[in-house]
């Protein structure tokens, strides 16, 4: 059954990766007059364009634009409209222009811009500006055979209209269309829209990030090796000569609490669920790494990598199941449906929540970015028939499973009390140095992502992302792996969720750096984009944190050696030091 449903999920994910890249698999042949397909981008009111899931999503909202820019037919002046702008209407464009507005077109599937206007200071007076509005696009289009391989669009500087007063004017449209021969091929046309973030200073900062975060890999690495050697050395020698000797003498640190260690977590079914939903999402991580690498999001593939986020996590929803239900089993859990509840709704529920209220506010502002009512319906049932079942098969899986928890040391009865621990050891601390190191790892990075996201940079260089991304997994691993040994050797054994805490708490200096990227770095304002960005980037740092605490939760769950071992057979965690001789 299991070797059905993994077919079952390739297949679904090889339709997937078609729908994603539905144009480009026409042949995009056309001769002499043929219609092409012209797009533009988030106009009301004309023939819309039957849109992919993920362009939804994304806030595409595609529809025919007037041009018509047959293959080959060259024209000149060609009047669109005439039409006389109202004064509100002059408003509106006045501040387009002020804000640098520009419009976007897909022709062929190849996407171009263009400014609305222009600024430019008054001839009579310096201290005043005149605003401008376009009324003449030029088109340039190049071909290679019966195949188009580039457009631009420019505005005529000469043919404008005064907009610097509200009044009342009237406009013709007009636009040119030249066509030019080239001998690109038709297979490279897209590499232009990735030079943008591959240039070399763009590189060279890549580059450099990824330097500086191996340069933190290494000082950890060395920090952990010789702190931990240099403590753990006298043990070895003690332990390694004559144990009967060492039981006798007193035991501290993390000696000391050896019973202590294992004792089940509170709430161990939040926690369960926990680990559950971060391994969904690193299953996702690596599955949309994968496609990346492989060329399925090449540049203004539109939609396609909400589409495979969408389909991918519905897909891995039973790894959340097995993951969470084999944990809650053994930790002894029994109320395993309730404990599949929770994993199903832990990041699902949140995101739910901030998605309503997020689409209620476009509705009230009339925005594209609200979805219709039929693609909601579309993910409710993606939601249903494909994400529940999968959740409740790996939950039955993993509850069957026949794993059982086995501490390699006893725990005792009653646990010890846990010593008074200066500040610098309380968990909002240890967070704060546990994020600190993972982050500057990556802040670097973090710019072109979400100048990609939120503004209008294109971000290719996927292969270096997936470095930076193993960095942030090392780094966090090693600082969190020591934290967690300093907790244990100040007596505290109350580590399992302080070590989800500390390794999840990247998540919160990222959601830090949201802050400062908004108010420094882009020129977002008003209630709209504001609750928007922060909706839902809270969301992706909250993932973040989930699939960064569950990574390093699991990487310290002790690799046992069997149940009921001495109490010199301790299993330092994940290190696998064994005292015994």
């Amino acid at each position: 059954m299991w070797k059905n449903m993994a077919v079952i999920r390739w297949l679904v994910v090889a339709l997937m990766v078609v729908f994603c890249v539905d144009e480009v698999r026409s042949d995009h042949k056309y001769k002499p007059g043929d219609q092409v397909p012209l797009y533009a981008n988030k106009v009301a009111h004309l023939k819309e364009k039957p849109e992919a899931l993920g362009e939804v999503l994304n806030g595409d909202r595609l529809v025919s634009a007037p041009y018509k820019l047959d293959f080959m037919a060259e024209k000149d002046s060609e009047k669109i409209c005439r039409k006389t702008l109202t004064k509100d209407e002059v408003s509106i464009f006045r501040k387009a222009v002020a804000k640098d507005y520009y419009f976007q077109m897909y022709y062929d599937d190849l996407p171009f811009w263009g400014f609305l206007g222009k600024i430019e200071k008054d001839k009579t007076d310096p201290n005043e500006e005149k605003y401008y509005l376009f009324k003449h696009l030029h088109f340039e289009i190049h071909y290679n055979n019966d195949r188009v391989i580039e457009i631009n669009a420019k505005a005529d500087p000469n043919a404008v209209v005064d907009i610097t007063e509200d009044k009342e004017v009237e406009v013709e449209f007009m636009y040119t269309v030249r066509w030019k021969e080239t001998n690109v091929p038709y297979e490279t046309r897209m590499e232009k829209y990735a030079q943008s973030s591959s240039q070399p200073h763009h590189l060279e900062i890549h580059w450099f990030s990824i330097i500086n975060s191996c340069v933190t890999v290494l000082l950890l690495t060395g920090f952990l090796a010789t702190i931990l050697m240099r403590v753990l050395k006298n043990d070895f020698v003690k332990y390694a000569h004559d144990e009967e000797a060492a039981d006798d003498q007193e035991e501290t640190g993390w000696k000391y609490i050896h019973g202590d260690v294992f004792r089940y977590p509170k709430y161990k079914s939040l926690f369960a669920a926990a680990l559950g939903s971060g391994s969904q999402l690193f299953a996702l991580a690596l599955f949309i790494f994968i496609l990346a690498l492989v060329g399925v999001f090449y540049p203004y593939n539109r939609g396609a990598l909400f589409t495979a986020m969408v389909v991918i996590y519905a897909l891995t929803s039973g790894i959340a199941g097995y993951t969470a239900a084999s944990f809650y089993h053994q930790l002894e859990g029994t109320n395993w449906v309730r404990n599949l509840l929770l994993t199903g709704c832990l990041f699902c529920g949140p995101l739910f929540l901030t998605f309503c209220f997020l689409n209620t506010v476009a509705i009230a502002y009339t925005a594209t970015a609200a979805l219709p009512f039929g693609t909601i319906v579309v993910i409710v049932l993606i939601w249903t028939l494909v994400t529940s079942p999968l959740l409740v098969l790996g939950g039955i899986a993993g509850k069957n499973s026949k794993a059982e928890f086995q501490a390699p040391v006893r725990t005792t009865k009653y646990p010890r009390e846990i010593p008074v621990l200066p500040w610098y050891r309380k968990t909002i601390p240890q967070m704060a140095m546990a994020g600190f190191l993972p982050f500057s790892a990556i802040y670097i990075e973090l710019y072109y992502i979400f100048a990609s996201v939120w503004g209008h940079r294109i971000y290719t260089i996927y292969s270096i992302l997936f470095i930076v991304f193993i960095i942030l997994l090392i780094v966090t691993a090693f600082i969190t792996v020591a934290l967690t040994y300093f907790q244990l050797a100040a007596e505290d054994h109350e580590w399992w969720w302080r070590s989800f805490l500390c390794g999840g708490s990247t998540g919160v200096f990222i959601f830090g750096y949201c802050l400062y990227y908004y108010y420094e770095r882009s020129d977002m304002s008003g209630f709209m984009q504001t609750s928007f960005f922060f909706g839902y980037m809270a969301c992706i740092c909250y993932g973040f944190f989930l699939m960064l605490g569950m990574v390093l939760v699991l990487l310290l769950v002790p690799n046992a050696k069997g149940k009921g071992a001495s109490r010199t057979e301790i299993t330092c965690l994940d290190w696998d030091i064994k005292l015994s001789p």
